[in-house]
């Protein structure tokens, strides 16, 4: 009996010993393939590669005008898919908006230059009109799709905050221009900012409207009215 309990009792040790070791591990979960799902890219290179877009669509988006564009045909007339613009933005209006807001920041500091480099009125006047002069005659498609976008918030919600903030950079913008003139001239200015803004505005969308439908004339008379309004900003 005691040979026959030894005999069990070392089946069961053994029993147990082989079932230590055959007893299977939890498997690892299988690691998602790289291809299968496509991340979405980090906050900063999304934005980086929308502005990428916007600036490299602002010429074709020009050409076409608000009016006669859409995804699609801006996808056709540029180097860039209708896939890749639909990834990144909405719709034309949040590449249009994205492409203006791009060049008009920019175009916010043009005259900067000037008024730290002009060591006397002549000098700010001169450099003024010149550059007044080059960007109406170079960028006329890009200022043009401007005006278009600011008509467009009258009656498009999603486009105001961007038009405001954008009219907001360019009446800084003038403002530092008659502010310099002010004070070579050392008079006081008897406008408001946003009164200054309207007034500049008003005389070059007036020339762009007349150099776009071919008048020889219209960059001239630009400067001419410019010399004529600024002295009228003064108390």
């Amino acid at each position: 009996m005691l040979r026959r309990a030894m005999a069990e009792s070392g089946r069961l040790i053994t029993g147990n010993v082989v079932s230590l070791k055959l007893r299977p591990q939890a498997k690892k979960a299988p690691e998602k393939s790289a291809g299968r799902s496509r991340p979405a890219p980090p906050a900063d290179k999304f934005a980086a590669r929308r502005s990428e877009l916007a600036q490299a669509t602002l010429l074709t988006l020009a050409d076409l005008g608000y009016a006669r564009t859409s995804l699609r045909e801006i996808a056709q007339n540029s180097e860039y898919s209708h896939g890749v613009l639909h990834y990144y933005f909405t719709d034309k209006l949040d590449l249009i908006s994205c492409s203006i807001r791009e060049y008009k920041t920019k175009c916010a500091t043009r005259y900067d230059d000037v008024i730290a480099s002009a060591g006397n009125i002549d000098e700010l006047v001169e450099g003024f009109l010149e550059r007044l002069a080059e960007t109406l005659q170079k960028d006329a498609p890009v200022h043009s799709l401007w005006y278009d976008l600011r008509s467009q918030a009258l009656f498009e919600d999603f486009l105001r905050a961007d038009v405001d903030e954008i009219d907001l950079l360019l009446q800084d913008m003038v403002w530092r221009v008659v502010s310099c003139y002010a004070k070579f001239k050392k008079r006081p200015l008897a406008v408001s900012p946003e009164a200054a803004y309207a007034l500049m505005d008003g005389l070059f969308q007036r020339a762009l409207l007349r150099h776009v439908s071919g008048d020889k004339k219209a960059i001239k008379e630009l400067q001419r009215q410019t010399v004529a309004l600024m002295p009228l900003l003064l108390a």
